[in-house]
């Protein structure tokens, strides 16, 4: 009898023993499950955090972009467009009486005769609404284009050619005539003393009298062409830049998405 109630007073306090064992394991266990989620709760809050961060520089960023590329796309309008409004004005002016002058051809002109004829009647301006009138001496010079025997009259430019066809000069009407006949005695002197001259003519002989230089010849041209294509040109490198800027960070923005 003693001998039973010893061996269940063992049983039951071993029983107790290993339900405290279990319970204690059950505890740590518990304990490890409730440490492992609040750290990954931690580490999922810290990630939020940064992804919360990055987005908003990222938007930071775009919003600062933004202005700039619309100023970039407008600097490149408005340089595209002054380029348009230069063209049209060169056009109007140096282009056409560029294509206009029938004088395209050069060539060598041998003086003849240099001499002042008579005196011109011209009007100056003296102030509001106020003319009055003065003289200067036409000179009259004659050549022989390319030794052919062709003798012609010579003027300085189409401009003078338009406004007299007898005299080879027209100056700045001014009140002192002295001066303009002393101005006119020097480039009479010139040319005695250069006697072979370069000259322009017309090839298809319409018109009789010939120039010493030109306007508007294909140097003048190219350079006050050059300026307006370089500035069409840049507008429109600006505008393809923005454009492809855009594009490549659209690009990388989608990317990204893919790969998350």
């Amino acid at each position: 009898m003693h001998q039973r109630s010893f061996q269940q007073s063992y049983r039951s306090t071993s029983a107790s023993k290993g339900g405290r064992g279990s319970s204690r394991k059950m505890f740590f266990m518990a304990g490890a499950k409730n440490n492992a989620g609040r750290n990954e709760r931690s580490s999922k809050s810290i990630y939020q955090k940064f992804r919360r961060v990055d987005l908003l520089d990222k938007k930071k960023t775009v919003t600062a972009l933004r202005p700039g590329e619309d100023r970039a796309i407008f600097l490149g309008l408005g340089m595209i467009l002054s380029s348009v409004m230069m063209y049209f004005v060169l056009g109007v002016t140096m282009l056409r009486s560029y294509a206009d002058s029938v004088w395209t051809e050069e060539g060598v002109c041998v003086i003849l005769n240099s001499t002042i004829t008579a005196d011109m009647n011209c009007s100056y301006n003296c102030g509001s609404e106020c003319w009055r009138d003065s003289k200067y001496p036409c000179l009259q010079v004659y050549v022989s284009v390319n030794n052919t025997g062709r003798v012609s009259r010579l003027s300085h430019n189409e401009e003078t050619q338009d406004t007299s066809s007898e005299c080879f000069y027209v100056p700045r009407c001014l009140k002192d005539s002295v001066a303009m006949h002393v101005m006119i005695m020097n480039i009479s002197e010139r040319l005695k003393v250069n006697q072979q001259v370069t000259c322009y003519y017309d090839p298809s002989e319409q018109q009789e009298n010939v120039i010493l230089m030109r306007l508007y010849d294909q140097t003048v041209v190219f350079h006050s062409l050059l300026w307006p294509s370089s500035m069409l040109i840049g507008g429109a490198l600006v505008i393809v830049m923005v454009k492809l800027t855009q594009y490549l960070s659209r690009l990388c923005e989608e990317i990204g998405k893919i790969k998350r």
